[in-house]
């Protein structure tokens, strides 16, 4: 027997029993072979290959209650996350304070106290808003895992830059969300680290950069410069820059390998050099161990251009 095609809605992710219910699928149609139950009252079509929100749909479709929280949010706004908590794909569903907690396999539940504004919808699924989700990652991570989420939540490029881009959410929301609720777990996690985040850092490379830098008594680098050529236009975009030395940092991350990006990261020099900047690149290896390589070169490169520690 022919099985009856699922509507398009359905197809494309999880889905719950409910959503099936008020799109007229029955029951015996979700039993058939081509789907397969994820979780109990969730199912998905087997040649489906969703990931993101399309994937975690159902979760906050099972009532009117549930959302996603913590580091289920988090993946979905595309907040850095610490490599060990992104390989953990457990499922963060959180639900009001005085609904019953979330139970089911793969499900971390959360009984949580969401003020109003503190709930959003992306991509068709319920979350914690960036602030929110920000604010609940404290109690789980460190500071300097904190500092690089809040940057990436914060991250924004104007007009001027190759790729502009909005953030999730600003510098003030977090300090909002912090006073709004000073007796959660991790608050005092969430405080130090808010005094740290930035805007302008694409990366958690970047952010880790600029806290050695910082912590090793080096000036702050100032992020989002945009350095401008003689007709005016925008030429130069460095990770992180001291324009009063004149001096450009740049994390060379994995894709820098390429032969078509290695050719335009000699060029990027070249256009620096004809600015009056030095460059200095950047690696992995320059950010590893507890004296990271990174701090000498850019000391060198500061003390080169004149500046002297006070």
């Amino acid at each position: 027997m022919r099985k009856a095609p699922l509507p398009e809605h359905l197809r494309t992710g999880s889905f719950s029993l409910r959503a099936a219910d008020k799109a007229g699928v029955s029951r015996t149609r979700t039993e058939a072979k081509d789907l397969v139950t994820v979780s109990r009252g969730i199912r998905m079509h087997l040649a489906s290959e969703a990931s993101g929100a399309d994937a975690l749909r159902a979760y906050t479709e099972l009532d009117d209650a549930s959302v996603l929280a913590v580091a289920s949010a988090a993946r979905i706004l595309q907040a850095c996350l610490p490599v060990w908590l992104e390989r953990d794909w457990r499922i963060h569903v959180a639900r009001r304070r005085g609904f019953s907690m979330p139970r089911r396999v793969n499900v971390v539940g959360h009984l949580l106290t969401l003020l109003p504004g503190e709930v959003i919808e992306c991509d068709g699924v319920r979350l914690t808003s960036p602030a929110r989700t920000w604010l609940d990652l404290a109690s789980i991570l460190t500071v300097d895992e904190l500092v690089v989420a809040g940057d990436s939540l914060v991250c924004s490029h104007g007009p001027d830059f190759p790729r502009p881009r909005e953030p999730m959410c600003t510098v003030e929301d977090l300090r909002a969300a912090i006073a709004r609720h000073p007796g959660m777990r991790g608050i005092r996690n969430a405080r130090s680290a808010v005094e740290l985040v930035r805007v302008g850092s694409d990366s958690q490379p970047e952010t880790r950069m600029r806290l050695h830098l910082i912590r090793s008594g080096l000036p702050e680098p100032v992020l989002n410069h945009v350095v401008t050529g003689v007709s005016g236009r925008p030429v130069l975009w460095p990770d992180a820059a001291s324009p009063a030395q004149r001096v450009a940092v740049q994390y060379e991350g994995s894709h820098h390998n390429a032969a078509d990006q290695y050719l335009r990261d000699i060029r990027r020099a070249d256009v620096a050099a004809e600015q009056g900047w030095l460059e200095v690149r950047v690696s992995k290896f320059d950010l590893a161990g507890e004296r990271p390589a990174v701090v000498g070169k850019v000391r060198a490169a500061l003390q080169s251009r004149g500046w002297r520690a006070r």
